[in-house]
């Protein structure tokens, strides 16, 4: 069975963190597609996790490959490869970018769950981020949908940016402990 995760924000009360503007809005609050034509084309990378809780008789089935749907790791990495791939038609304010490369991999995690991760690589002049989350997260759906026969109380749980490199705020790296600290390194 499924719980919800609890998402914990710490703010300082003493409002520390420098105001950022929002880069997808305008003046007037409309929200726009920002001009990245000036950004230097860099190497970017990125790698996102999700996490799909179900029984452990259901996982093994999975992991086997001998669902009765079939082969549905194969399916799942086909469908998050293709969802990175159409990420700015899904996501309406992402840009389109000439993926160089995209990786979707499986693992135990546990005893009932399987760690999808999802890596995006490109030359271009904004962020790969939003391609490997997405494949992450299409992918999760897909073994959803490909377990929820034999177990209904499957769930998707932590999709998450674990790590992304390139242009201009360099390298940055999830902490382990799944908190989000907002930082570059």
């Amino acid at each position: 069975m499924c719980g919800y995760a609890r998402a914990v924000v710490n703010v300082p009360a003493d409002d520390s963190l420098p105001a950022l503007p929002l880069t997808h809005v305008d003046a007037r609050g409309r929200a726009h597609m920002v001009d990245v034509s000036q950004k230097p084309a860099t190497a970017r990378r990125a790698v996102a996790h999700a996490l799909v809780r179900l029984d452990a008789a259901t996982r093994d089935l999975l992991l086997a490959g001998q669902l009765p749907k079939g082969e549905a790791l194969a399916v799942a990495r086909v469908a998050g490869i293709q969802a990175a791939k159409d990420t700015a038609r899904l996501i309406p304010l992402c840009h389109s970018l000439p993926l160089s490369h995209v990786v979707v991999d499986f693992a135990a995690e546990g005893d009932a769950c399987v760690r999808i991760v999802a890596s995006a690589a490109t030359v271009a002049s904004t962020g790969v981020e939003m391609e490997a989350m997405t494949a992450a997260a299409v992918a999760a759906l897909t073994v959803y949908d490909m377990v929820k026969g034999r177990c209904r109380g499957a769930c998707i749980e932590a999709v998450r940016l674990v790590h992304k490199s390139g242009g201009k705020s360099g390298t940055w790296n999830a902490p382990d402990d799944g908190a989000d600290v907002g930082g570059v390194t």
